[in-house]
C-alpha cells in the first residue's frame, strides 16, 4: 500500500472498519507519521457517537418478515404482565397516599433519586512486561462506558483495549498509538456493547497482538 493510501485509511482506522491485518499495518505507519496520528485523535469523538448511535439503533428487519406462531402469544402474555404490573403500582401508590394522608404532617416523606451506575474499578502490572493499567467500567442501559489507565515504560506502541466476554467473545475497546517514549499514566475512553457481568477480563495488546496486561475486573 502506498503512503498517500494509508494517509487516507486514517478514518477507517479511527471508526474500526479495518480488518485486523491492515489495522496492524496502519498502526506501524501510525508510529512514523505523527499527522495521522494527530487525526486519529480528532477522530475519537465522532466514533464515540457512531458506536453509541450503533447500540441504540434496533437491528435491521426485512420489510418482507412475518412473526412466527408463537410470537404474538408471547407479546400479548408481556402486555397483559405489564399491564399487571403497571396496575400494582397504581395501587400501591394510592394506598400509599392514603397512608400519609391519615398520618397528618408529622410523616415526611422522602423521593430519591436513581441511583447512580454501578462502576467497576480494576488496576494489575503485568510482571513480564512491566505495564500498568487500571480499568473503570460503569454499566450503562447500552452497555459499559470505559475508561482506561496505561503506564507503559518500554514504549512508545501502538495498543488496543478488547473487552473479553464471557462466553469468549472480543470487542475493542479503544485504540491508541504513542507517537514518542512516555512513561507518564495515559487516559483513554471507550465502550462496549456487553455489560459488566458479561465481560470476563480486559487485555491491553500490542499490535502484533501479544498481550501486555490482563486487568480482571473481579
Amino acid at each position: 500500500m502506498r503512503s498517500l493510501e494509508r494517509h487516507r485509511d486514517v478514518g477507517a482506522y479511527a471508526l474500526g472498519v479495518l480488518d485486523e491485518a491492515e489495522a496492524f499495518r496502519f498502526e506501524d505507519h501510525l508510529m512514523e507519521c505523527p499527522r495521522c496520528a494527530a487525526h486519529v485523535t480528532e477522530f475519537g469523538p465522532a466514533a464515540r457517537q457512531l458506536m453509541l448511535y450503533r447500540r441504540a439503533t434496533p437491528r435491521f428487519v426485512h420489510p418482507m418478515a412475518q412473526p412466527g406462531p408463537r410470537l404474538l402469544d408471547r407479546l400479548l402474555t408481556e402486555v397483559a404482565t405489564r399491564h399487571r404490573a403497571k396496575r400494582r403500582r397504581l395501587l400501591y401508590g394510592l394506598a400509599a397516599s392514603v397512608v400519609f394522608a391519615v398520618a397528618g404532617p408529622g410523616i415526611v416523606s422522602y423521593v430519591g433519586h436513581d441511583a447512580a451506575p454501578t462502576v467497576q474499578v480494576a488496576a494489575t502490572t503485568d510482571a513480564q512486561s512491566g505495564v500498568w493499567a487500571q480499568v473503570r467500567a460503569a454499566d450503562t442501559d447500552s452497555g459499559t462506558d470505559i475508561e482506561l489507565q496505561v503506564k507503559d515504560a518500554d514504549g512508545p506502541r501502538s495498543c488496543r483495549l478488547i473487552a473479553i466476554g464471557r462466553d469468549g467473545s472480543e470487542q475493542i475497546v479503544t485504540t491508541w498509538a504513542e507517537r514518542d517514549h512516555d512513561d507518564r499514566v495515559s487516559t483513554m475512553t471507550g465502550g462496549s456493547s456487553m455489560h459488566p457481568d458479561e465481560i470476563d477480563h480486559y487485555e491491553v495488546r500490542n499490535a502484533d497482538g501479544q498481550r501486555l496486561v490482563s486487568i480482571d475486573p473481579k
